[in-house]
């Protein structure tokens, strides 16, 4: 974006003013704040109230939104044109989830055939072996999926699987492999019987090295018990944009399952990726997650921007970093089943708009992306939230948490909740010097003793936090929310104009990883490379060998 337009110009200049403001003066200035600054989703609560944001910022940031054409470029990606600029590639992983079945065309083809026939081809499998039809060489039923991926491949999956686990009736249990450290799978494996286990082998371009070494140690473990090659055919599942990889790695026609060159991995779990979802939960589950994302497609396509929860947020991560320098967002769940949610939207947001040159390949003048980081808030209380609190970089949050919980015990979800909620209050709140002198007098301390002590337990406040409160954690729900954070990196993007679905940064270590490879295979000293990396590399190797 020009940062010479004429709504970014204004936003600079509020943004001068909104230094001066404190959170608990704008609410304590307006009684309708809450009402003003939060909406509503089906059951889920968006309330951005505690955001350094008045009437004038709010239109400021949507008058940006407008003035970039976010509806235009929204409009693009569901009809399926090429905004994965670099690529020239469309961007449809909301085609994965389009339940109403409307066309959706690519070069003149409507990809809903290809969709729903992919996922007839998934309801069959995952049927066959959570039934018992589908079994193992030597007879015996399905108990354990193992999925090797990486990436997009894997962490979506996982966040899934793990985040409704309440939902799985444990007819298959569903393992994870990712790390091309030997340790993870042999872990994995150790306790497994090989006659009772299929693998999903997810990879794109099935050329992924960490994906590809993780699945010929699975096969050599398949094929020391079988001592049969055929034996693949009924334990291998492959998950491909290439099949003829697939088919020369030994996997028969019939077990390779299709991904597209306009699904972005970081954006795939709705395609058959999500297999072990579905093989875990049932497919009637996966379908439900489907359906919420839906859900909020048709919000983010349909609802004006003044009342569209993904772009809203999306407007104010930008006035977080873009224009106050909040360079950090925190994403803090407060509920165990999302405990894997900030990894995945780590990965999601900065490998999609971890970016420094813009369309045109210029670089921009102005802060794109953010760190994107974070944990189980109610764990966090205790390990970091003492730097949300008082440290010099204030660091915006969201907090997640659901009305219901998903195990229910007495006490427990109550005291859970007033930490989510009271939380937010005190980083917008704080504590000032007189709150803590009167707090200390009223335990009987003395004098001496609270002016030493005074300046170290205030706290500034002024925190921004987004609070976002679903009714419970189910596979509709959860779909829903996955799609409203999905979006939230697309509008950002466009205002931005970096080209987030791209990944060209994952790509150089990895190449250069090829060259040293053999190096560290050969027998002779390295000295080709710069001296840290011949260091390290001769370093290792003689280790090796002592």
């Amino acid at each position: 974006m020009n940062i010479n337009k004429v709504a970014w110009q204004l936003l600079e200049t509020h943004s001068e003013t909104a230094k001066s403001f404190h959170l608990k003066d704008l609410f304590a200035d307006d009684p309708d704040r809450f009402d003003k600054f939060s909406l509503q989703f089906e059951d889920i609560l968006f309330d951005y109230s505690k955001n350094l944001v008045t009437d004038e910022v709010m239109t400021g940031l949507f008058n940006l939104a407008h003035e970039v054409d976010v509806e235009g470029w929204r409009t693009r990606m569901f009809s399926g044109g090429r905004i994965n600029l670099t690529e020239d590639r469309p961007v449809l992983h909301v085609a994965l989830r389009n339940m109403s079945g409307d066309p959706i065309h690519v070069d003149g083809a409507d990809v809903m055939d290809q969709v729903s026939s992919e996922l007839d081809k998934m309801k069959s499998l995952t049927e066959n072996v959570r039934s018992g039809k589908w079994r193992g060489y030597s007879g015996k039923r399905i108990t354990d999926v193992v999925n090797i991926g990486i990436g997009g491949s894997n962490l979506g999956p996982q966040m899934v699987t793990e985040a409704l686990r309440k939902y799985s009736d444990n007819k298959v249990s569903v393992h994870y492999v990712s790390n091309v450290d030997s340790f993870q799978i042999a872990q994995i494996l150790r306790p497994l019987n090989p006659e009772q286990v299929l693998f999903v082998i997810s990879s794109k371009t099935f050329t992924t090295r960490e994906t590809l070494t993780n699945a010929a140690t699975a096969r050599n473990w398949l094929l020391a018990s079988s001592f049969d090659e055929t034996a693949v055919d009924r334990h291998f599942i492959a998950v491909t944009a290439n099949r003829a990889n697939a088919l020369e790695f030994g996997i028969p026609e019939g077990n390779i399952h299709d991904l597209w060159d306009w699904v972005g991995g970081r954006f795939s779990l709705w395609s058959a990726i999500g297999l072990p979802i579905a093989l875990n939960l049932g497919f009637d589950n996966f379908e439900k997650l489907l359906g919420g994302a839906y859900a909020m497609d048709q919000h983010f396509l349909n609802a004006p921007l003044e009342k569209n929860a993904p772009v809203i947020q999306a407007l104010i991560g930008i006035w977080n970093s873009s224009f106050l320098g909040m360079q950090t967002q925190a994403i803090l769940p407060y509920n165990q089943s999302l405990h894997m949610f900030s990894a995945y939207m780590q990965q999601a947001d900065m490998e999609s708009n971890g970016k420094s040159v813009d369309w045109d390949g210029n670089d921009v003048p102005y802060s794109t992306g953010s760190i994107i980081w974070g944990q189980l808030g109610i764990n966090g209380q205790h390990a970091f939230y003492q730097y949300l609190h008082q440290g010099k970089n204030i660091i915006p949050a969201d907090f997640i948490g659901a009305v219901e919980s998903s195990t229910t015990v007495k006490g427990h979800h109550e005291y859970l909740m007033a930490n989510f909620i009271a939380q937010t209050q005190a980083l917008m709140n704080g504590i000032d010097k007189e709150q803590v002198r009167d707090e200390l007098r009223a335990k009987g301390k003395s004098e001496s003793y609270i002016d030493n002590l005074v300046s170290h337990k205030v706290h500034q406040g002024n925190r921004p936090t987004n609070t976002i409160l679903l009714k419970r954690i189910d596979p509709h729900s959860l779909g829903a929310l996955i799609a409203l954070y999905e979006h939230k990196i697309f509008v950002q993007g466009i205002i931005w104009r970096v080209c987030s679905f791209d990944q060209w940064g994952v790509e150089l270590g990895k190449e250069l990883a090829n060259h040293i490879l053999p190096q560290l295979e050969t027998g002779t000293p390295i000295k080709t490379q710069d001296s840290s990396t011949m260091g390290l590399i001769n370093f290792y190797k003689n280790k090796i060998t002592q």
